[in-house]
């Protein structure tokens, strides 16, 4: 029998962080030929040599984004600042290429929201209202109808997959303060020149940021309103760097209804689950435990003397927090093996 031809894929702004990693992963793919990589300021360069890491890997060149041919592929990827996706991925779905948004443009269904937090007038809401939150554990079978899916942000991702199956049973103390206190990498913040990611600022540091408001309350808020109401508006997220390339760990501070099992209940939720592993109860899950991989591990303790509930999640915040959960998107889109491309293991050390 025939081997299965694979589907062409575009990335478009292909140098930076999210878009090296979607080629990482991609590589390995059984599935998928990356066949366009855009850049606006790379246009002629070979992949190799702007990208040693993919040395023999790939035989193509970046391409300015008005001059590829997004139209040959199936399914297309935007590794793109906000604002980006929202100008060109109409078109794109006019001539049937199905898309995967890795910016915010798509995340937010409210737009006056979306507008406070990105300071853009959201030039795109007629696709706007089809776009699929791509957060693969809840929406799966919306994602495998999917033209458009706005890929999740890594802050919600991690702080929401443990959340998840405490939302959906409603057992969360509405009226009860809900604390996410986060930790990321340097690389969340991007590939883009800043004073705040040099070496000498960012190393044997480390500080809060975005205590006033951050861009991915609006949405893990968002997600919590669509499971259970009176939980969201008490709802404090707080995001820290920390003096590491890759990783993040969310503590989770919650108050549960009485006689709730909460590592029952999350475990028994994920136990088919490929990319989610609830540890064993009282576990501490260490970023390290899953850098390069498209997993998040997810512990539950009680804190002592108290009523509150510890929930831990880690994960690598360009794998499961973006590149890797997008492809996670892409497979359950194609009916392809949900972990194709996705089976790497951790590295450790």
């Amino acid at each position: 029998m025939a081997a299965a031809q694979k589907i062409k894929v575009g990335i478009v702004g292909a140098t930076g962080y999210t878009g090296v990693e979607l080629l990482r992963l991609l590589a390995l793919h059984p599935d998928v030929e990356v066949s366009v990589i855009t850049s606006r300021g790379e246009a002629g360069v070979h992949i190799a040599d702007y990208f040693p890491s993919l040395r023999g890997v790939y035989d193509l060149a970046f391409q300015a984004p008005d001059e590829a041919d997004l139209s040959q592929c199936e399914a297309v990827f935007f590794a793109t600042p906000h604002g980006v996706a929202m100008k060109e991925a109409s078109a794109l779905l006019e001539k049937g290429v199905r898309g995967g948004d890795l910016s915010a443009d798509f995340r937010l269904q409210d737009v006056p929201v979306w507008e406070k937090w990105y300071k853009h007038t959201h030039s795109s809401t007629d696709i706007l209202r089809e776009a699929v939150y791509g957060l693969c554990e809840m929406n799966h079978d919306a994602i495998r109808k999917a033209r458009l899916i706005a890929v999740p942000g890594c802050y919600p991702t991690c702080v929401s997959l443990p959340l998840l199956p405490l939302l959906k049973a409603g057992i969360l103390q509405a009226g009860k303060p809900l604390i996410a206190d986060c930790k990321s990498g340097v690389s969340g913040a991007g590939r883009g020149a800043s004073v705040a990611n040099l070496f000498c600022e960012a190393g044997d540091n480390f500080k809060a940021y975005g205590v006033a408001g951050h861009r991915h309350l609006p949405e893990i808020k968002q997600t919590i309103n669509q499971l259970q109401s009176g939980v969201a508006e008490h709802l404090v997220f707080v995001p820290h760097l920390t003096p590491m390339i890759r990783g993040m760990h969310a503590t989770t501070y919650v108050h549960l209804q009485e006689n709730i099992d909460p590592h029952q209940l999350l475990s028994n939720f994920y136990r088919n689950s490929k990319f989610v592993d609830v540890m064993p109860y009282g576990a501490t899950p260490e970023t390290r435990s899953v850098r390069g991989a498209n997993i998040c591990r997810i512990s539950v303790q009680q804190a002592p003397e108290s009523d509150v509930w510890v929930l831990m999640s880690v994960q690598d915040n360009l794998v499961k927090g973006a590149a890797g959960q997008a492809i996670q998107n892409l497979n359950i889109m194609f009916g392809f093996a949900e972990d194709a491309g996705l089976q790497a293991l951790s590295l450790l050390p």
